[in-house]
């Protein structure tokens, strides 16, 4: 038999004891916290749904790409580099059809007695200079004069794009004189004309960026 003190402390903690929430209010709660959840969950979706295209539309301003199916074509078939070309292609317009100050045109910024020189070489019998604001020919063109360039420099990119901004009549003369100092023209430290220096050091930069972030469409 209990002792009467401890049967009262017993019966005081039970009636002292807060109730607990009902079943109804505690299947209110979870369904609220489910729905905040799913909630949650379709802001991170959509959220992450956004970084792939803002991400792209970045990119796209920093470092734009157009005409790809056109560089891969004249890269495959002139056999230059498709980050090359479209390193040079940024360089000089930023993929825009422009006319420089002296009267280059187009995407690869060709001088329109370069571009006379290419259609004789290349049997363009119904080239004029009008077609330089066509993509097509415009980077046909300026793939041509690269990789006529590389033939003539024995494949050295550097003294190939020094030409291209410069002429080949002074990174000729540039070669020969470091060739007399018994020096490698290699590297674009050696290019005497500052603006070349860092055309090139430009376009350079440039084609390792496509390759990096254009390589499929590229096809490297």
């Amino acid at each position: 038999m209990s002792a009467p003190g401890a049967t009262a402390r017993r019966s005081s903690r039970s009636t002292s004891r807060p109730a607990g929430p009902s079943r109804a209010r505690r299947m209110q709660v979870l369904r609220r916290r489910l729905t905040l959840g799913a909630g949650l969950a379709i802001v991170i979706v959509a959220v992450l749904s956004l970084v792939k295209p803002a991400d792209h539309a970045v990119k796209e301003i920093t470092l734009p790409l157009r005409h790809d199916d056109i560089i891969r074509q004249q890269a495959a078939a002139k056999k230059v580099d498709p980050a090359l070309i479209a390193g040079v292609i940024y360089t000089e317009s930023r993929f825009r059809d422009a006319t420089s100050h002296a009267g280059a045109k187009g995407l690869m910024q060709l001088m329109p007695e370069t571009a006379d020189y290419i259609a004789r070489k290349s049997g363009g019998t119904r080239f004029t200079r009008a077609d330089l604001a066509t993509p097509q020919i415009n980077i046909a063109y300026g793939t041509w004069y690269l990789r006529y360039l590389l033939d003539k420099y024995k494949g050295n990119t550097i003294l190939t794009l020094a030409a291209y901004n410069a002429g080949e009549g002074k990174v000729d003369e540039w070669w020969r004189e470091a060739a007399d100092r018994g020096e490698k023209f290699v590297v674009a430290k050696h290019i005497p004309f500052p603006e070349t220096r860092e055309y090139v050091k430009k376009v350079l930069s440039a084609r390792n960026a496509y390759r990096h972030e254009y390589a499929h469409e590229l096809g490297l």
